[in-house]
């Protein structure tokens, strides 16, 4: 089973338009509640390509209530610590005749000490039952900062494969930890980590760098630009496909899921990718977050082009010779 992992939940309160204009009053058609965060997303995604999995989060309050019924709505199977704080919450405006949206993202859950141990003594039980861990988003308070790295060096510990992407100050620490798998957007390391990625060869020694900390996989995302990936001290450029864009909100959550589901699956590296990279594609295509079918991936996948940069891997012939 995949276990998600989210710190920073988020109750989206979706308010649909034809169209809206600002500064004047707009009344909404319609509203719907739903479950967000990055881990969630995750779990949502998995959910759509038939994956067990359950997501692990904090709720709190009346919001919490709220997303805690999202949730089972989607079926989407969780676990959480109940905190006195809020979940934060979202507006999210939807202008149906442009198909677009905005997003107004409240303040963070301030989460007590108290709640943070609890939280880790919980994944202590979780994780040796999981085959995949995804430790996914920010983290909402310094309370909260070292559960992430934590949870990864608890995955080492049992064997088990660890997917991290997240950002902000605890991101070096998370890298320190080790984690099996790394995803982040290139524009969330340069701010996390004061570095620039703006070039191919910045890029490269970064994927170098995370390999030297004993992570196997790496993967740097750029929006619709090329994603560059290490498999050990192997690099690889990917282009994505084209795509008309509604709304890339949640397309990074469903290239991890991409991910998640490939090593669960036991395919081959060039194989997973394309998955990954067509669903996070698809998922641009959309207003709703991380519900790509296969039948829409798959109209993506063939576009997907993998290229090996520098050392090529040596493939033997280890077949019979009669």
């Amino acid at each position: 089973m995949i276990l998600t992992v989210t710190l920073n939940p988020l109750l989206e309160k979706r308010l649909f338009f034809e169209s809206i204009k600002l500064g004047q009053v707009n009344r909404s058609n319609k509203e719907k509640y739903s479950a967000g965060g990055k881990g969630i997303n995750v779990s949502r995604q998995l959910n759509h390509l038939g994956m067990k999995n359950s997501a692990f989060t904090f709720l709190g309050g009346n919001n919490g209530k709220i997303l805690r019924r999202s949730l089972t709505e989607e079926n989407i199977d969780f676990a959480a610590v109940y905190t006195k704080a809020e979940t934060r919450l979202a507006d999210l405006i939807i202008e149906e005749k442009n198909n677009r949206i905005s997003t107004f993202f409240g303040v963070n859950s301030t989460i007590t000490i108290e709640e943070s141990n609890e939280f880790k003594n919980k994944l202590e039980k979780i994780i040796p039952n999981c085959s995949i861990v995804v430790f996914a988003g920010s983290s909402p308070c310094k309370e909260t900062d070292d559960i992430f790295p934590f949870g990864i060096e608890l995955a080492n510990k049992h064997d088990k494969i660890s997917i991290a992407d997240t950002y902000g100050a605890h991101l070096k620490n998370c890298i320190d930890a080790a984690p099996t798998v790394i995803h982040n957007n290139v524009e969330e390391v340069e701010r996390s980590l004061g570095i620039s990625l703006r070039n191919e060869k910045e890029k490269l020694d970064y994927l170098r760098g995370l390999y030297a900390k004993k992570i196997r996989l790496a993967f740097l995302t750029d929006g619709a630009n090329s994603i560059f990936a290490s498999k050990f001290d192997f690099h690889y450029k990917i282009e994505p496909p084209h795509v008309d864009l509604i709304d890339s909100t949640g397309s990074g959550d469903a290239f991890v899921a991409g991910i998640a589901y490939g090593l669960e699956n036991a395919l081959v590296f060039d194989e997973f990718v394309k998955i990954a990279a067509a669903l996070g594609a698809a998922n641009a295509t959309k207003l709703e977050t991380c519900e790509v079918s296969f039948e829409q991936m798959n109209r993506y996948i063939k576009q997907v082009e993998v290229f090996s940069i520098g050392k090529k891997m040596k493939l033997i012939d280890d077949s019979p010779n009669y």
